[in-house]
């Protein structure tokens, strides 16, 4: 983990504090949502945890954030593709003991190559599509769960996807994981109510102009969809003390106020 100390982390007089002093690992850092994530949770005082294939590709973003004012982040290399469980319990590991605790962790890391039907999906194509969009965040939540436990007011959120949700052609493995992301977060919150000061939730954000949506969808206008700026209140609000006592719930986005809907 890298935690330059170059540049000043003294914060902005404009912008919120609804996460001051939290420390928040967001996976899938590097672009669409993940990033407008990071760069929310700065904004509103977190120290962010920037997570996302190579350090080298997370520099902008730490830099964007320094560059606003924010609380200086920190880079957490981790190849969701290949990692396996010692990966996972060394990251924790390095979390806990650069800041003693994690009070929350956002899942934004995504992946979902092509379309197509279940008659042609690759077998090899698959597990890799499940190992980064579910297998991947389960060993990762696993792992912090320990530190996750230490923070007093702790927020897991699960971006999930309305093919997660109604089933649609053409989605294959993303969507299996989508479903499964789902499951586990019930379960996990199941699990963590009446035990800890830790809340899981889920977030579909909609439709977005991301990367993974143009690669998918290259015939389409991308300014028809929102920009993923446009969403991260309501990520806010579910890592804020605002979703205090709120666990268990698969949340959407209100396209008008961006808030949870």
């Amino acid at each position: 983990m890298d935690q330059s100390s170059t540049q000043s982390n003294t914060p902005s007089n404009d912008r919120g504090q609804r996460l001051n002093e939290r420390i928040i690992l967001v996976t899938g850092a590097l672009e669409g949502v993940g990033r407008a994530v990071a760069l929310a949770c700065a904004a509103e005082g977190a120290t962010v945890i920037l997570s996302s294939f190579e350090e080298v590709d997370l520099e902008p973003v730490y830099d964007a954030i320094v560059a606003n004012g924010g609380p200086e982040p920190a880079i957490l290399p981790l190849n969701l593709e290949t990692a396996g469980e010692r990966d996972f319990i060394a990251a924790a590991d390095i979390v806990a003991d650069t800041f003693g605790r994690l009070d929350g962790l956002v899942h934004c890391a995504a992946s979902a190559p092509f379309l197509s039907r279940i008659d042609d999906y690759d077998a090899n194509e698959w597990e890799g599509v499940i190992r980064v969009n579910l297998t991947a965040p389960f060993m990762l939540t696993q792992a912090c769960m320990p530190i996750l436990r230490l923070s007093k007011d702790a927020s897991i959120v699960f971006t999930s996807d309305r093919v997660g949700r109604t089933g649609m052609a053409y989605w294959g493995a993303y969507a299996a994981a989508k479903f499964g992301t789902e499951g586990l977060m019930q379960v996990l919150a199941d699990e963590t109510r009446d035990s800890s000061h830790i809340r899981v939730n889920s977030l579909d954000p909609g439709i977005l102009r991301t990367a993974l949506r143009a690669s998918l969808y290259p015939g389409e206008e991308p300014s028809s969809h929102p920009a993923p700026e446009t969403v991260t209140d309501a990520y806010i609000q579910l890592l804020s003390a605002e979703s205090q006592g709120m666990t268990g719930q698969r949340c959407s986005v209100d396209a008008a106020t961006g808030r949870l809907a």
